[in-house]
């Protein structure tokens, strides 16, 4: 996949390209600020952008603007943002129009390679990925809305695991059961928040967006 990446820290930055090369990915460009990176775009063709949450000049939310910015004017290409801490309301707004081809990932997951690597790929495919900690803050946070608590606690897991991106296959491998014991789950979560099938909707998206904004 091609890649460009904007961080303001030079050794994260090019720690993070070596990485992407090293995967087999192609890195086009690197960049010290959001509106360096917003620029390229108009000529460079990319699949994926990992941007830093907070650039200059006021290192408040730079990189969530450029994400959707990005979203607006190229929708088919995926962004992962990078963040030092768990920032819960800025993640909600990255994902405020839907999880897919985006991700939210602390830093410190970067030093995990084989699952940073795995998180831009399905990214760039149209997936998701949120950090574990990230999704156990909105998981507490939302104890209280009406329809999670219809939820058992191993419900509660898989729509953890759905909420990082994971597949069924995956999420059975970490929880340790069946496949067809995690369909299952999956097929009550379904049921216990009303997502009904439609042409036009991914209730699997859909269950995702209701754990994150509740």
């Amino acid at each position: 996949m091609r890649v460009a990446i904007a961080d303001d820290a030079v050794l994260l930055r090019e720690g993070i390209a070596r990485l992407l090369a090293e995967g087999g990915h192609e890195v086009v460009g690197t960049y010290g600020d959001a509106d360096a990176l917003l620029a390229d775009l108009e000529t460079t063709g990319v699949d994926v952008c990992v941007l830093d949450i907070k650039m200059p000049p006021t290192f408040t939310d730079e990189g969530l603007r450029a994400a959707a910015a990005i979203r607006a004017r190229w929708p088919w290409v995926g962004v992962l943002v990078l963040s030092q801490y768990v920032e819960p309301g800025l993640a909600v707004r990255l994902l405020a129009d839907g999880a897919d081809g985006l991700g939210y990932l602390l830093k410190d997951r970067v030093v995990d390679v084989e699952e940073f690597l795995d998180a831009v790929r399905r990214i760039g495919s149209g997936g998701c990925a949120l950090d574990p900690t990230l999704v156990s803050q909105l998981l507490s946070r939302r104890q209280t809305e009406n329809t999670l608590e219809r939820l058992t606690p191993r419900e509660r897991l898989v729509l953890e695991a759905m909420a990082q991106g994971l597949s069924n296959p995956a999420i059975a491998a970490r929880l340790q059961v069946s496949l067809r014991a995690v369909e299952k789950h999956v097929t009550n979560i379904f049921d216990k928040l009303d997502l009904i099938v439609g042409p036009d909707a991914d209730r699997r998206v859909l269950a995702v967006l209701r754990f994150l904004h509740g």
